[in-house]
């Protein structure tokens, strides 16, 4: 695909998140104006899509065949660090420069893919992981390997197993390796995220500690920070004991300690580290309907994760949270209240009461691709808005398409540089979770994996949640 394809991608895409977040009129805006806007995951890294490193081509055996690039992206990360992943959704294109963000594989493509753990077998096995290029070639038969042919081999066994398709690596080598691991690929569990905060949204009364929150990460250490108004308001950051706390670790509650006779209010608080990225977390695109990716290398790249308090002195309390349920096919909103009145609002059409000290889950059903914007309003003054695009299932095969798809450009022909390349691969040939250093033309190009441009128009799901005052309130 050339650039201009892929800008009128961009654009359409555009177009598409814009149609979804107008249905339902005045009524959505008004209520998106006061929104406080929620992050759709409970933390994690941030990136953005850069070029592919490594690569080389490969052929989708369906429809007469079709040309793909099969190769490994970098990504920057907000706050530093760089990640390299592959992709697991052939037949969608990437968008440039388009924003991603880390989630788990049960708000992905890869929910109800039963070989997902043979992917991060493949990964775990494979370059830039293993960076010994001479090791992996003896032990996949493949005679010569360089990075640009370990890339496409690797990318190639995992499309096999992410989409279930017939696919093979344009290089001999490269097929030798593609195959090697394809059928050596064993069962793995998922990696765990790198940082989430949980519940990532909590309530309750002034005059008390508002939690808990746990943090779980693989960072040795985390650093803890509330928002601007915390202090005004007289709110800490503290621990089970009540101590204040600005670093903590895996496995530590953290409190919003609100003193009594705080007005009634919200804050919030932010978790910051520095960690790699485990092997296996999958990276969708944030807002932009784009190629699924899943981690290959990580550098020390920042990570971060927030939560969110309200309290009040009576009425009823409110503390409200989202996931992406693939299974469900939509969004799981839970609300919970924290107060001593029940709060009731309306939910796609449903009416909703979570009794005091009570929690409600529901699912807002949204469409494959559809982009959706729920608002939830409560007592005092609160308002959350979780939005995002549903990106739930790899691309199905087109067939209308009138024979093969010409050729794609493949990457730089210079193999990139491997960590340790100067004076060849390390002992061991483990790059021991680091990010293999790579090099390459800076003509290389930005897409992998692109057989077909797949975009789904259609209107997106919008639900507006309205508190309605129980009667004699």
């Amino acid at each position: 695909m050339n650039s201009v394809t892929r800008r009128g991608a961009a654009r359409l895409a555009a177009v598409v998140l814009t149609a979804g977040l107008t249905v339902g009129g005045t009524a959505a805006t008004a209520g998106a104006a006061v929104a406080d806007e929620a992050p759709r995951s409970q933390g994690g890294v941030s990136a953005t899509l850069g070029r592919i490193t490594a690569g080389g081509p490969a052929v989708l055996r369906e429809g007469g065949g079709r040309n793909v690039l099969a190769g490994l992206f970098e990504m920057k990360v907000d706050g530093g660090g760089t990640l390299q992943t592959y992709c697991v959704d052939i037949r969608t294109s990437t968008v440039d420069g388009a924003r991603y963000r880390e989630t788990g594989w049960n708000e992905s493509s890869l929910h109800a893919n039963k070989n997902a753990g043979r992917i991060r077998w493949i990964l775990e096995h494979s370059y830039p992981q293993v960076n010994d290029l001479s090791a992996l070639a003896k032990a996949s038969g493949a005679g010569t390997l360089d990075a640009n042919t370990a890339a496409a081999g690797t990318q190639v066994a995992i499309w096999r197993y992410s989409d279930g398709v017939g696919v093979d690596a344009g290089n001999p080598a490269a097929q030798k390796l593609a195959d090697y691991l394809h059928k050596s690929a064993e069962d793995t569990e998922e990696p765990k995220a790198s940082l989430t905060l949980d519940p990532p949204a909590v309530s309750g009364k002034a005059g008390g500690r508002l939690g808990p929150v746990k943090v779980r990460t693989d960072a040795g250490s985390v650093t803890v920070t509330p928002s601007t108004d915390a202090a005004g308001k007289g709110v800490k950051i503290v621990d089970k004991d009540g101590k204040p706390v600005t670093t903590t670790t895996n496995g530590t509650e953290l409190y919003f300690d609100v003193p009594a006779g705080t007005p009634d209010g919200s804050t919030t608080l932010r978790a910051t580290a520095t960690t790699k990225v485990p092997v296996g977390r999958v990276f969708v695109g944030d807002h932009t309907k784009t190629q699924s990716l899943i981690l290959a290398g990580s550098s020390e790249s920042t990570v971060s994760a927030g939560a969110t308090a309200s309290w009040a002195a009576k009425g009823a309390i409110p503390a409200v949270s989202a996931r992406v349920d693939c299974a469900g096919g939509g969004v799981e909103i839970t609300a919970v209240n924290k107060g001593d009145q029940p709060w009731t609002f309306d939910l796609d059409g449903r009416k909703h009461t979570v009794a005091p000290g009570g929690t409600d889950t529901a699912l807002v059903k949204v469409g494959e691709d559809q982009p959706y914007k729920i608002t939830v309003t409560g007592p005092n003054g609160f308002s959350k808005t979780f939005s995002g695009i549903l990106d739930c299932r790899t691309a199905t095969p087109v067939t209308a398409l009138s024979g093969p798809a010409k050729p794609t450009a493949s990457p730089s022909p210079t193999p990139a540089r491997t960590a340790g390349a100067s004076g060849g691969p390390g002992p061991g040939g483990s790059a021991s979770g680091d990010l293999a250093g790579t090099g390459g033309s800076t003509a290389t190009p930005k897409i992998a994996g692109l057989a077909i441009v797949l975009i789904v128009v259609g209107g997106g799901a919008v639900f507006l949640l309205r508190r309605k005052e129980p009667s004699g309130q």
